[in-house]
């Protein structure tokens, strides 16, 4: 069975993100880039998968410009098998138009389970991963604390939920979004990020997937984009009596 996981380019999470001076989008000149966090988890699953005998192969497929490539070479060090290169340019995709490309991928590469992060920390949709179950016509099991794969056809998901956890049986194939506690990835070692230089890296378009070039366009416009407000300091008080004081009279909590 093959897996398929889906990797984003992102800001690096350590970095903070600038805006553009007339309030356009967010500033990415000279600022470091890195794999999305929650697709660096789903990478390790299928890893972890694969080692066990689980999954034959694992591919990753990124969505982007050719700057993506290094995205999925992070990947290919960690030990996936190969990689998958949509280049569709700079521009950002939505989530409906990454999923429609996804499902053309996942039935093309005939694979038995999706594992994509829940959400990107660029723009915290949370909405590819459910949207490329419906398209697919797949089950899903989203936010997903604990994957086994019990056979050819059978996976367990268990998810994180408001009254604890739940898990679900599924049909595969299937699709699964990543949630933080599912694993650690790990660090790739220096011989595998030799050896995922020469890993294969398919390049493909919209055309070859048999999309329009204008399949990309964004169905939202961002008007302005803002900063969000400095939080205020907060104040020392003496005592817990001047402390009802202040929420009392200055706070009007109480």
């Amino acid at each position: 069975m093959k897996a398929l996981v889906a990797v984003k380019r992102v800001i690096d999470y350590n970095v903070k993100p600038r805006l553009k001076s007339d309030g356009s989008g967010v500033d990415l000149t000279n600022v470091k880039m890195s794999i999305n966090p929650f697709d660096e988890i789903a990478v390790e699953e299928a890893i972890r998968l694969k080692e066990a005998g689980k999954v034959s192969e694992v591919v990753l497929v990124s969505i982007g410009s050719s700057k993506s490539e290094e995205t999925i070479r992070t990947g290919l060090a960690m030990g996936a098998d190969r990689g998958i290169l949509v280049n569709t340019g700079d521009p950002a995709i939505e989530p409906l138009a990454v999923a429609k490309i996804l499902k053309s991928i996942a039935e093309s590469e005939q694979v038995g389970i999706v594992i994509v992060g829940k959400q990107a920390i660029d723009d915290d949709c949370n909405q590819t991963g459910q949207m490329l179950s419906a398209l697919l016509d797949w089950p899903q099991g989203t936010f997903a604390s604990v994957v086994d794969i019990q056979s050819a056809d059978k996976v367990l998901v268990t998810r994180e939920i408001d009254g604890g956890l739940q898990t679900l049986e599924l049909d595969l194939p299937a699709v699964v979004t990543t949630d933080l506690r599912l694993n650690e990835p790990r660090f790739a070692s220096l011989p595998n990020i030799m050896k995922a230089k020469k890993k294969p890296v398919s390049k493909v378009s919209l055309a070859d997937l048999g999309l329009p070039e204008n399949f990309i366009e964004p169905r939202l416009i961002v008007q302005k984009t803002e900063a969000p407000e400095v939080r205020q300091a907060g104040v020392k008080v003496a005592d817990a009596a001047e402390l009802i004081d202040k929420l009392r009279n200055e706070a009007g909590v109480l």
